[in-house]
């Protein structure tokens, strides 16, 4: 089998003639960092504490049955990642340390091949230490002093299998399963960096053009956004091109411009204008605008931008922005990235971090930034995926090899 060509030259040269014609910048890989979930930065080592017990063998099944029957369902499943069920040689040194010698029928119980097992009852602020003594004493089998412990586990699931070993060893046998409660799984965040990491710097560049373009006819800040639709076999066709626009008809004294013009929606709506343009082919329809005053500024304004408008969407019918990718020159600011998600763009990829105004990232805005002098943006949002918004998306910050150079602009600015 043949290698493949990965250079850069080969890569644009099997892009469609219109995104080589609007490439003029020399381009080059960069490398893409996957952004980590606030959940991921924040929640990786919470514990909380739990209740044990512990059973010969033979009276584990109906150990486990009347819990069952005596407490709710979220209790009695509430530590999945947890094995509910540990032999004594299985626990941890401490653990097994602390329970030998309570009493000698505890040694007894860790000496040679047990036949007793250690059992979780549960969250211990959520049961009662009573009820639980008094259920337990109707198990036959249980020694007479109801055995029942509190230790401490890790309250969430473990994201590596590293990370469930060394768990096992400080607090309780932890189980992987192959999954990232914190975040998008790692083989999915694995193979959508391999499916985009080849092209990534070209839709980067487009964006980073437009960006220098619009700043230099007077129409915005020096930020631009790129979508493009990936299809099957990695084909991938180029959908929006769009810059900031917000001082165009604004003028930049004492305002910070309009907001409406920001590249990122810009680009949002001139996808949902050639949706709109292909459903009125279909019905030979036209709709005529009534504003007196165009807020979005979302009509092409650079002859780059122009030129990508004028192709059809690749797939009209779909929704918005459904699995689309949008590439941009600066991390979008609360209210870009809620439109993002509303869109229901498929992947994310920017350039430059906006540690005090930016929505996708989850660390702390600005507090630690060198550059910003001691400014702080309050707690990273992490947009890109929230448990409690109804869209997630895969992101990814796009460090450049030096071919493209930087486009600062004001920390403060909302991009």
């Amino acid at each position: 089998m043949p290698h493949e060509d990965k250079s850069m030259a080969a890569v644009l040269a099997a892009q469609d003639p219109i995104v080589q014609s609007l490439v003029r910048e020399e381009v080059d890989h960069g490398v893409l960092i996957p952004l980590k979930t606030t959940l991921e930065l924040r929640d990786d080592h919470v514990t909380g504490r739990v209740l044990i017990t512990r059973t010969p063998v033979k009276s584990a099944n109906p150990t486990i049955s009347l819990l069952r029957d005596m407490l709710p369902e979220e209790i009695v499943k509430g530590v999945p990642h947890l094995r509910r069920c540990a032999k004594p040689g299985d626990l941890p040194a401490h653990l097994k340390t602390q329970f030998m010698n309570e009493t000698p029928q505890s040694r007894q119980i860790h000496t040679g091949k047990s036949n007793w097992i250690y059992i979780i009852l549960g969250p211990e602020s959520q049961l009662s230490r009573d009820e639980l003594v008094q259920a337990l004493k109707t198990v036959e089998g249980l020694e007479e002093d109801i055995f029942i412990r509190s230790v401490p586990v890790p309250m969430v699931a473990p994201t590596s299998q590293i990370q469930a070993a060394m768990w096992s060893q400080h607090f309780w046998p932890t189980l992987y399963r192959k999954n990232n409660p914190l975040g998008p799984h790692p083989a999915m965040v694995s193979r959508s960096t391999e499916e985009i990491t080849d092209d990534a710097a070209i839709w980067m560049t487009l964006a980073h053009q437009v960006a220098e373009q619009s700043q230099a006819a007077g129409h915005g800040e020096p930020m631009g956004a790129c979508i493009v639709q990936r299809e099957e076999g990695n084909k991938v066709t180029l959908v929006a091109l769009a810059a900031d626009a917000r001082w165009r008809c604004q003028g930049k004294t004492g305002c910070t411009g309009n907001p409406m013009a920001h590249s990122v929606l810009r680009a949002i709506s001139m996808v949902a204008q050639k949706l709109v343009r292909a459903e009125n082919k279909r019905t030979d329809t036209f709709q005529t605008p009534i504003l007196e005053f165009e807020a979005f500024q979302d009509k092409p304004l650079l002859d780059d931008e122009q030129k990508v408008f004028e192709i059809d969407h690749p797939s009209p019918d779909g929704y918005l922005c459904h699995g689309l990718e949008m590439y941009l020159t600066h991390e979008p600011c609360v209210m870009c990235s809620m439109a993002i998600l509303h869109s229901r763009m498929g992947k994310v990829v920017f350039r430059h971090r906006m540690p005090l105004t930016g929505g996708l990232c989850a660390e702390n805005r600005g507090s630690d930034h060198p550059s910003l002098n001691g400014a702080d943006g309050g707690r990273g949002l992490g947009l890109f995926w929230r448990r409690e918004l109804n869209w997630s998306l895969v992101a990814w910050e796009w460090e450049s090899n030096g071919c493209l150079k930087p486009l600062p602009v004001d920390q403060m600015i909302h991009a």
